[in-house]
């Protein structure tokens, strides 16, 4: 969640030190790790032409079965 009112944020935790809400912090899923690995290692931006090309080959694929 991005709090974008300073005020909303002291609001907020004031409700949990009420106990009446938990805050816990942001965990990073294994898979949102292995993405930025991924593309860490890509040479080139895949552009939409080819993220397009990619698509319809593979729905090509699907309904050929």
């Amino acid at each position: 969640m991005d709090i974008l009112n300073p005020k909303a944020k002291k609001l907020l935790i004031g409700l949990a030190e009420l106990n009446l809400i938990k805050i816990t912090k942001e965990k990073k899923s294994d898979f949102s790790t292995l993405l930025k690995k991924l593309r860490a290692k890509s040479k080139d931006d895949i552009s939409l032409a080819e993220i397009t090309r990619e698509v319809e080959m593979v729905r090509k694929e699907r309904y050929e079965k």
